[in-house]
């Protein structure tokens, strides 16, 4: 499975441009994907230093993605700093409708192929309610 993984505020806290606290479990939850073959793919709004710091964050914890803002890692992307469209089978980014579950349960998603609705109806909670934004 190809998985877009977003970084501040999925992988690390919120404090851009500074790198936050990780969050509990993202980097032990990412190499284990990683070991089960999954191609992960840091995807963020990140560019120059700012990027290779996240980047150098990431592999100095054991982490290594597949690519970086793009597809393959042989792609070019655009020199002004401009991205491509991820192609990936599963986005994770503290954005999502819901927010961001922790590590655990994102684990448990994709290695038992359900969905969010599924873990928590199984363990007979209910969604957790989104803040309310912009729109709603």
């Amino acid at each position: 499975m190809i998985i877009a993984i977003d970084f501040d505020g999925t992988v690390v806290e919120h404090r851009y441009p500074e790198i936050g606290k990780e969050i509990p479990f993202a980097t032990t939850t990412l190499k284990m994907l990683t070991n089960e073959r999954h191609r992960l793919i840091l995807w963020t709004v990140r560019k120059g230093p700012l990027l290779q710091e996240a980047v150098d964050w990431c592999r100095e914890r054991g982490v290594e993605f597949y690519a970086v803002n793009k597809n393959f890692p042989e792609e070019n992307v655009d020199s002004e700093g401009g991205y491509c469209k991820i192609d990936a089978d599963l986005f994770i980014d503290d954005k999502n409708l819901g927010g961001l579950p922790d590590w655990g349960r994102i684990y448990e998603m994709i290695n038992s192929k359900k969905t969010w609705a599924d873990i928590y109806s199984e363990n007979g909670e209910e969604l957790p309610k989104k803040k309310r934004g912009w729109f709603w």
